[in-house]
């Protein structure tokens, strides 16, 4: 039910975020076409009857695949497994719940988005809707800082090895690289670096839980769980340094150029 719940959230928040850049095309093509939205058919009798056009097809599998290309093309990849491990070294695997981590994670998402967000409309959907640029050409301006920012963050060993396995590397430019080769290899690399970052916040908990377990054997004391007893001492020190505040702001600040 969780899992249920989170990958709703993410849908319609990345949704809303990034439709009008992905859509435009579909419509502008179907425009350019003479395809109406709805076809109307007048009968013998007067009567009237609708049917769908192909734009609708095409406009309902873009919003299909619209949430895993956006969830793989953001920033949401590496804030939601590192608040993911951060809840597991806590020691509260429920607490905070999925809803709320999925939230934090999409606003937080958000917030490091926001510049590429603005120039992909700035630069591409704006122009568009004011009839200022072609579809294709829109499009080609509305994903050009979102490549930017991937190609940014990629690591240059997992672009060479997806563009071998590809068969289509080495590359001469960042620019000469494909999206379905920068892609995964975004992905690939945004996974390292969540997990690098796991691995320094599992850390200090690790320590407290090894203090704790060898004090409790060296008193006798087998029976009663270290977890338990840690587990103050862990959202003691957390809130002690503040720890929301300084991950969100390391979080964010991951993602700099």
């Amino acid at each position: 039910m969780n899992g249920r719940i989170r990958r709703t959230a993410a849908i319609a928040a990345c949704a809303t975020l990034a439709a009008p850049a992905l859509l435009a095309p579909a419509a502008a093509w179907a425009q350019a076409q003479g395809i109406p939205m709805v076809n109307v058919t007048t009968g013998t009798g007067g009567g009237q009857t609708y049917s769908l056009t192909i734009q609708i097809l095409v406009l309902m599998t873009l919003l299909t695949l619209l949430p895993a290309i956006l969830l793989s093309m953001t920033a949401f990849t590496r804030i939601v497994i590192v608040l993911a491990i951060l809840r597991q070294a806590l020691g509260t695997p429920q607490t905070p719940p999925n809803q709320v981590l999925v939230g934090l994670a999409l606003f937080m998402t958000l917030f490091v988005m926001s510049p590429v967000l603005t120039a992909s409309w700035n630069e591409g959907v704006k122009p568009y809707m004011d009839g200022q640029l072609q579809a294709e050409r829109a499009l080609e301006q509305a994903v050009a800082p979102l490549r930017e920012f991937m190609l940014n963050q990629v690591r240059e060993n997992d672009l060479e090895s997806f563009g071998r396995i590809s068969g289509q590397g080495p590359f001469e430019s960042p620019e000469s690289v494909p999206i379905s080769v920068l892609v995964p290899a975004f992905i690939t690399s945004e996974l390292k670096t969540a997990f690098q970052i796991g691995f320094m916040i599992f850390l200090p908990f690790l320590i407290i839980d090894l203090v704790v377990a060898s004090v409790l054997m060296s008193m006798g004391m087998m029976m009663l769980s270290p977890m338990l007893v840690s587990l103050p001492f862990k959202l003691m020190l957390f809130v002690l340094v503040d720890g929301w505040t300084l991950l969100m702001g390391t979080l964010a600040g991951s993602f700099a150029l």
